[in-house]
């Protein structure tokens, strides 16, 4: 089923550095704010206003999400996200105007392309400006232009990585998700086959989980340059305890279709949406949707990319 995000309130923009190889992804809601929450998996995590997410935090509202490469630097562009907001009136109402919530979280993507090419303020307003519900490009765009996964074994022999998305759905209740997908481990499709992900000399899959179980010290040289960005979506109200505790189901997609997932060299991120007035859901259905929403996502995200600085993507010979 290709992806409505309509369906969820939210609208998608990307904006994409093809000289540098780098870029950003933006996910605002259609007609207002958003309720969110998070939950974070790996240690090499960069991010920005986190705990607005939390359940006790005092603005209870998202008005939107970056997802964004440039590493640390990247988290600058969510300038550029809250002066569209501002300029459209959106944000937490403190008396003498809006302070839109804008929680970020970054890719390291330095390594591809010129290491010098961020994301910028400027990129961050055009994905605002340009986001839309339907059509959403996948692959190497947007947060997702300089993804790499399988880099275990070294540059050389990784594979691209990038955005996609997907949806699902039950009855009355619809749920989208996203994935950037820049994995230190390799992507598996749903009947555990390694798709995309770090090989040897000939091609050939060298299993990344098995190798660093064990060969861990020659198994390439581990460093923070990894990480998966997720978002799901659904038009079921739920509190911000509930979203939480989706992004955290959520994330079992993650340990299913990216082996390793999690570790102390990613800094995987699911968030997690909804409206404030949506349809009535069970929350385990809607962990189950979301879950195998973000399975597709991330598949989609390896499936859709085209090469880059030289690492082949699964959609080159397309």
């Amino acid at each position: 089923m290709s992806a409505d995000f309509s369906a969820v309130g939210l609208a998608v923009g990307h904006a994409t550095d093809e000289h540098g190889v780098t870029g950003l992804t933006v996910l605002r809601g259609v007609d207002g704010a958003l309720r969110g929450g998070v939950c974070v998996f790996g240690r090499a995590t960069g991010t920005r206003e986190l705990d607005a997410l939390s359940p006790t935090a005092q603005a209870g509202r998202v008005d939107a999400v970056l997802l964004a490469g440039g590493s640390a630097y990247g988290l600058d562009a969510a300038a550029g996200v809250m002066r569209w907001m501002e300029e459209h009136g959106r944000g937490f109402d403190v008396g003498v105007g809006v302070v839109p919530i804008v929680p970020a979280a970054v890719i390291f993507d330095l390594a591809i392309g010129d290491a010098m090419a961020r994301p910028t303020a400027a990129m961050g307003y055009d994905a605002c400006a340009s986001a839309s519900t339907r059509d959403i490009l996948e692959g190497s765009v947007g947060a997702g232009t300089g993804a790499t996964v399988g880099k275990g074994a070294g540059r050389a022999n990784a594979m691209k990585g990038g955005f996609g998305c997907a949806m699902r759905a039950s009855g009355d209740v619809v749920v989208c998700a996203v994935a950037v997908v820049n994995a230190l481990g390799d992507v598996r499709s749903a009947d555990g086959r390694i798709i995309a992900g770090a090989r040897d000399s000939r091609g050939t899959f060298l299993d990344s989980a098995l190798q660093l179980m064990s060969r861990p010290a020659s198994f390439g040289d581990a460093t923070p340059q990894n990480t998966t960005l997720c978002v799901v979506a659904t038009n079921a109200s739920l509190d911000r305890g509930e979203l939480s505790q989706l992004a955290r189901a959520a994330g079992a997609a993650l340990f299913k279709r990216v082996t390793p997932a999690g570790t102390s060299y990613d800094g995987d991120t699911v968030f997690a949406l909804c409206q404030p007035d949506g349809v009535r859901g069970a929350l385990m259905a809607i962990e189950m949707l979301a879950t195998a929403a973000l399975e597709d996502a991330i598949e989609r995200g390896v499936r859709t990319a085209v090469g880059r600085g030289g690492i082949p993507g699964l959609a080159d010979s397309r």
